[in-house]
């Protein structure tokens, strides 16, 4: 129990290698099964011990900071380590038959080395308290990431991947320079006493610069609009399994970077009163919702209108962390975890779909319902909580975004949040539309649904969508408490 904080990390770092020496795609896919499920575990138990004890420590080394490397986990970052552990226990579930499929057989092992490289650095950046550290971890899943969406058979992958390349290494590079600058002006990379060293120096430009390097440089990271060239592409043309995994996940762990500098190291007062980020961030959140909805629309590749999706539901996180209030900021973590669930099973569904029919376009779509009718409910219903109707969790963080920009008297922006639901409807109904109203392709062969292995990770998250959406007490709870701990009770 003692060393579950570090373990957490290291079981899928130690495993990638383990991955690449068995080189067989089954040893590999069972391997990273268990890697995946122990991480899970562990980050159940860390969330219960921190919710109820306060955060816990753990020195690397036995070195106590800020000499030695601390690994340090709150709530919020335990609650950001379930999401990921969590999704990478269900996608390695799905992986074994999708990525047989799609990925050449002689790469399989070193994928799945690819894939715990990505999962290992996201639940690093989640439990690290070390602000260097914490970009260590960073390019390890951005590298890994670069790597995983490549090896698909679609070429295209790998332009996709090397734009996502050149815009992952000027992020990396922003955050780098930026984190510089803060141990230059305090002497520390330890975020405890950077939060505590800041403030005495906020008034110098290096500090200002910094913080401007960091809020470009994660932004780049996160896809915020209009940074978020590189997502489409990524997310269009990687595997289906890279795709569901890092849609779900990695713009979380960007949000959770962002919340960590910008509200607790930085803290509210500079970052979102001295610094006018909160503006910055209501005004681009904005942006994002509106025009990744409504290029979602136009959009006749499944995967790329998800992906467009994706560019707006960040915007829904930015814009409640702009409002710099606790309602704001428990709407922008509330959305971290249910947006982790919708696209998720979004994703992983049209995977069940591409595996049987071996497209994902509007045409393939047609007549869906009859040929996949489990696998198309399934998106029918992840569609639903993407809109935000209740009784889903979608509802549940756009409910309290809308009542964030209700307390501050902002009728407009809250005006444009329903609309972005509005444009959500409009391009989840043309799936729905395709699928049971219009016939299959004349040339359409009969289709079985997928392996009951595939459709279980599916229907749990689907599953868990409505659960969360009707039973709120955990959700909110959690994400209530972090923004109280972030933005204080008077925010």
């Amino acid at each position: 129990m003692d060393h579950l904080a570090v373990l957490v990390v290291i079981v899928p770092l130690m495993s990638a290698p383990v991955c690449v020496l068995l080189d067989r795609s089954r040893p590999a896919w069972l391997t990273s099964l268990v890697a995946a499920w122990f991480s899970f575990g562990a980050a159940v138990m860390l969330l219960l011990r921190v919710s109820a004890e306060g955060p816990l420590r753990y020195s690397l080394g036995g070195w106590e900071a800020p000499w030695g490397i601390e690994f340090r986990i709150d709530v919020l970052g335990g609650y950001v380590l379930l999401i990921v552990t969590a999704v990478a226990a269900l996608v390695m579930v799905f992986a074994r038959h999708s990525v047989e499929q799609e990925i050449p057989h002689d790469r399989i092992a070193r994928f799945y080395a690819a894939l715990l490289l990505v999962f290992a650095g996201l639940a690093g950046i989640t439990v690290t308290g070390d602000a260097f550290n914490l970009f260590v971890f960073l390019e390890i899943s951005s590298l890994a990431s670069y790597a995983a969406i490549s090896m698909g058979r679609d070429r295209r992958a790998l332009s996709a991947s090397f734009q996502y390349l050149v815009m992952g290494t000027i992020g990396a590079t922003f955050i780098l320079i930026g984190i510089g600058m803060l141990y230059m002006m305090t002497g520390t990379l330890n975020m405890i006493d950077l939060a505590a060293r800041l403030p005495e120096v906020s008034d110098s430009r290096t500090v200002r610069a910094g913080f401007a390097f960091l809020t470009v440089g994660i932004g780049l990271k996160l896809a915020l609009f209009p940074l978020h060239l590189w997502l489409p592409n990524a997310y269009a043309y990687a595997p289906s399994t890279v795709t569901a995994f890092l849609a779900a996940t990695a713009t979380k762990v960007a949000v959770y970077a962002l919340l960590r500098f910008v509200l607790e190291i930085f803290g509210v007062e500079f970052s979102l009163h001295a610094m006018p980020l909160d503006r910055i961030l209501v005004f681009l959140g904005l942006l994002g919702i509106l025009s990744g909805s409504l290029v979602a629309v136009f959009q006749r590749d499944l995967k790329r209108m998800l992906a467009y999706s994706s560019v707006a539901q960040i915007g829904y996180m930015v814009l409640g962390i702009g409002l710099a209030s606790v309602t704001g900021v428990t709407a922008a973590i509330l959305h971290v975890f249910n947006h982790a669930l919708m696209k998720g099973a979004l994703f992983l569904a049209l995977g069940a779909v591409a595996y049987r029919v071996g497209a994902v376009t509007l045409r393939e779509f047609a007549g869906m319902g009859q040929r996949l009718p489990w696998t198309t409910a399934a998106i029918v219903l992840g569609g639903l909580s993407l809109i935000g109707v209740p009784p889903t969790a979608g509802f549940v963080s756009k409910w309290y975004l809308v009542l964030g920009t209700l307390e501050q008297g902002l009728w407009l922006v809250a005006m444009l949040v329903l609309f972005g639901s509005l444009l959500a409807l409009i391009y989840v109904w043309k799936l729905v539309e395709a699928a049971y109203f219009k016939p299959p392709p004349a040339n359409a062969a009969a289709v079985a649904e997928a392996p009951l292995s595939m459709l279980v990770p599916v229907w749990t998250l689907v599953a868990a969508n409505i659960y969360f959406g009707l039973y709120t007490d955990v959700s909110v709870g959690l994400a209530s408490r972090v923004a109280h701990d972030l933005v204080g009770g008077g925010g």
